[in-house]
């Protein structure tokens, strides 16, 4: 399960002790120099950022560092879902900004991995990139196509649950924890009727209004979370 270790002292205590890290952020502007040296012993990757970026990011407050612990940042498509958790998939999303904005809610809800099925130039990742706040610092964004996607969740046994306005009940009527595919589509086209006919369910958004849909970043918002408070509460009882 994906946690945080805070603090310069807790962070050098589980550097010493060799307990599981993925990453270890400290602030630039303090004085580090310890965890730094273990971090390069242990071939552990470092972040530097301000001193809001880690108090932002730290669930204790104010922070000289904290480390990443449970949730793997990289992983090619059968790895991210071989370890299974909560995935997005972003089926035919192709507007840069919109998935920036996506992944980053991805990655800050808990997410384990986020897979896009659309090609994108290197300016055009630089772009996702800046919009997601860099969240795939924290978070591994997987390129593939729709049939291997769809071949690979089979394999591994991970529930598919499309948002989508054909869908028969809300988000809050569906279990969303566990090994989850959650699959949003774009704006104007929706998630396509091959991704729709491969789901094990499909739950769409309450609206009463007349614009016809929400954007995507309210989407994903919503649906991150109701399965980030139904993991939470499954954790707690």
């Amino acid at each position: 399960m994906a946690g945080q270790i805070t603090g310069r002292e807790a962070v050098l205590a589980a550097l010493l002790s060799e307990q599981a890290i993925e990453m270890v952020l400290v602030d630039r502007e303090k004085d580090t120099t310890e965890i730094r040296k273990l971090c390069e012993q242990h071939n552990i990757p470092l972040e530097e950022g301000s001193t809001n970026d880690l108090w932002r990011m730290s669930a204790n407050g104010f922070v000289d560092a904290l480390a990443l612990t449970g949730r793997m940042p990289h992983g090619d498509l059968n790895e991210v879902l071989e370890r299974g958790g909560t995935i997005w998939f972003f089926d035919g999303v192709t507007y840069s900004t919109n998935l920036g904005f996506a992944i980053r809610c991805a990655e800050v809800s808990g997410a384990d991995a986020v897979i896009l099925n659309v090609e994108k130039t290197h300016e055009e990742r630089r772009t996702i990139r800046r919009s997601s706040m860099r969240a795939d610092r924290f978070i591994p964004v997987v390129y593939s196509t729709t049939d291997e996607i769809l071949k690979a969740a089979k394999t591994h046994n991970i529930r598919i649950v499309a948002v989508e306005d054909v869908g028969t009940h809300e988000p809050w009527d569906e279990d969303l924890t566990g090994d989850v595919m959650l699959v949003v589509g774009a704006e104007k086209e929706g998630i396509s009727e091959q991704v729709l006919a491969a789901a094990d369910a499909c739950v769409l958004l309450p609206m009463d209004g007349f614009v016809p849909s929400y954007n995507l970043q309210v989407a994903v918002s919503v649906v991150a979370i109701e399965a980030l408070r139904q993991r939470n509460l499954k954790k707690n009882t």
